[in-house]
């Protein structure tokens, strides 16, 4: 196995995604980010983790120094997660998914049953805001949000889209996300969540919380999902904050993996 860090771009559909992979003598992790996030984001868990895992971080499109596409859909993101796996040449990943990337998990954790070591999920919940209304909603915020989406970009905060194609990513994904207690409730693999508290950006009050209650019904449904920590900082704060107890969580669900039938590293 390749030791030394590799950064390039891995072409897909119509665009190419920034990749960083460390390789490393450990299990790969691969690190999905937050829908409109960069992958500049990991970078206390990483430190946390240490060498011990082969890390494996990217920039979905348009999102960091990944391209554009014609396509931002959550299905093109699926898509591009079976790209990052087959250039670098990753079987059996742990996935570690906050907020977005954490929806994504779930999903393409239960496409690929035989192809997943663990989930690792950082404040997603199976919520979301559906029908007319709540689309309006999410577009409305977008739009007054326009003339601060450039300034978030440089911190990895906004991608490099338009107002109204950022609402589209939020929508999808929230349709992704309410229909996703049959997925949780599928997975045989070990899903560890590191749930936070409060508000986030553009949530009314008290919806957050509303939305990791969600998540009750799949805990007392599936044993192989657990909640590995409830944290005191935000949805936004957390992976900044409270990278330690995201860290341990991926430290149990690496523990867990190894403990089920055929769970041998390849």
């Amino acid at each position: 196995m390749n030791n030394s860090t590799w950064t390039g771009m891995v072409p897909v559909d119509d665009t190419a995604l920034a990749v960083t992979d460390t390789g490393g003598p450990d299990r790969p992790l691969v690190y999905l980010n937050g829908g409109y996030a960069s992958q500049r984001h990991w970078r206390s868990v990483i430190a946390e983790l240490g060498t011990g895992y082969r890390h494996i971080t990217y920039d979905e499109r348009a999102r960091g120094k990944s391209k554009r596409s014609a396509d931002y859909s959550f299905e093109a993101s699926l898509r591009d997660v079976d790209a990052v796996l087959a250039a670098r040449g990753v079987d059996r990943p742990l996935l570690m998914g906050w907020s977005y990337g954490g929806i994504l998990a779930w999903h393409w954790a239960d496409r690929n049953p035989d192809r997943v070591l663990g989930v690792v999920t950082v404040d997603a919940a199976p919520y979301g805001l559906t029908g007319e209304e709540s689309r309006e909603r999410i577009r409305k915020l977008f739009r007054r949000m326009r003339f601060v989406l450039p300034l978030a970009r440089p911190l990895g905060l906004a991608a490099r889209m338009t107002a109204d194609q950022h609402a589209d990513v939020g929508i999808d994904a929230n349709e992704f996300a309410a229909a996703s207690v049959p997925v949780l409730n599928r997975l045989t693999c070990p899903v560890r969540f590191v749930l936070a508290t409060g508000n986030s950006l553009g949530s009314q009050d008290g919806e957050m919380e509303q939305a990791r209650a969600s998540l009750d019904p799949v805990l007392a449904h599936n044993p192989n999902v657990k909640v590995s920590a409830k944290v005191a900082s935000n949805h936004s704060k957390i992976l900044s904050k409270d990278f330690r107890a995201v860290a341990e969580a991926v430290r149990e669900t690496a523990a867990a993996a190894q403990d089920q039938p055929g769970s041998a590293s390849r």
